[in-house]
């Protein structure tokens, strides 16, 4: 068979992430070649997310490359992926979640809960931002840019008392015994898509397509699928203050999709949590009906206007 040319950003964790697919392509016995392909969101790594440009900055060069004929595969965070269908790409797999959590690395090995009020918390994220403030733990928010070794760095060397991060990242770069606190997502809820990956070809490519569909999950397809659904449907953006998990659960008779979400005001000064199950087969359905349910509960006075979302949140 042609070799099949995956692409890949830069960063440590997506060279992991890309790496992991591609091993798995290997096994099937395809040829892979690794490409890099340099983001803006790579390249810039000091201005704010919001002011880099449209949402899905980290994802462009790579669809740009897919669609160009320099690369036949692509991998991203699911996470990073505008809600938005591009019809010049196609998801063709998504393979089998990782911990789809936030995890805490805070100094002398404390806890959310543990940290003295007045800490200084790191985190690049919206939605992190407005469920801790929520929490009024009484901690001081600070925004953090970078990769996992720089926000690392940030606490090892005393700048921050703590940031949050996604688990998978860290699990993904073996990491995680530096984490002092798995975050239950009772408190603080993912992003959606958080901790999978989504494996992009271009559309039409049979080759491709064929090559990389047996990576595909069903179940973590239609969990991620019912995430994504609620956050278009809220028209959201990627990185409003939303989160939302969905997990298959063991119904009376059949498994079940059991799908739950919060809005909250980007201070964290409000939130509003709903949720509800139902069919798998029925995930993209699912999720329209929460988002709908948050809708008329009030949810959109919580979220920032339209002008003013941030563009992504990213992989960590």
């Amino acid at each position: 068979m042609t070799t099949l040319r995956l692409g890949t950003r830069r960063s440590a964790l997506a060279t992991t992430q890309s790496s992991w697919v591609a091993d798995r392509l290997r096994a099937l016995g395809h040829d892979v070649e690794l490409v890099e392909v340099s983001t803006e969101g790579d390249r810039d790594r000091t201005t704010p997310l919001a002011q880099l440009g449209g949402t899905g900055v980290f994802v462009s060069a790579l669809r740009e490359a897919l669609t160009a004929g320099t690369v036949d595969v692509a991998v991203h965070s699911l996470k990073d992926l505008p809600t938005a269908p591009d019809p010049a790409v196609a998801v063709a797999a998504i393979p089998e979640r990782e911990d789809p959590r936030d995890a805490l690395v805070a100094r002398d090995g404390l806890t959310l809960g543990e940290l003295p009020a007045g800490s200084t918390l790191g985190t690049g994220s919206p939605r992190r931002r407005a469920q801790v403030a929520a929490l009024g733990l009484g901690l001081e928010v600070a925004d953090l840019r970078g990769n996992v070794d720089t926000r690392l760095a940030h606490v090892h060397e005393g700048r921050l008392d703590a940031v949050v991060l996604a688990a998978a990242g860290l699990r993904r770069l073996g990491r995680a015994d530096e984490v002092t606190e798995w975050l239950d997502p009772i408190q603080v809820l993912p992003a959606p898509g958080q901790g999978a990956l989504a494996v992009e070809v271009r559309a039409g490519d049979e080759a491709a397509t064929a090559a990389v569909t047996p990576l595909d999950h069903p179940d973590t397809r239609a969990c991620v699928t019912a995430e994504r659904a609620l956050l278009a449907e809220l028209e959201a953006g990627c990185s409003a203050p939303v989160g939302a998990l969905a997990e298959i659960v063991e119904g009376v008779d059949v498994a079940e999709l059991s799908l739950r979400a919060v809005v909250a005001a980007p201070d964290g000064s409000g939130d509003l949590r709903r949720s509800l199950t139902g069919d798998p087969e029925e995930a993209a359905d699912l999720g329209r009906r929460l988002a709908r349910l948050l809708l008329e509960d009030g949810a959109a006075d919580l979220m920032p206007t339209s002008t003013d979302r941030p563009v992504t949140e990213r992989a960590l």
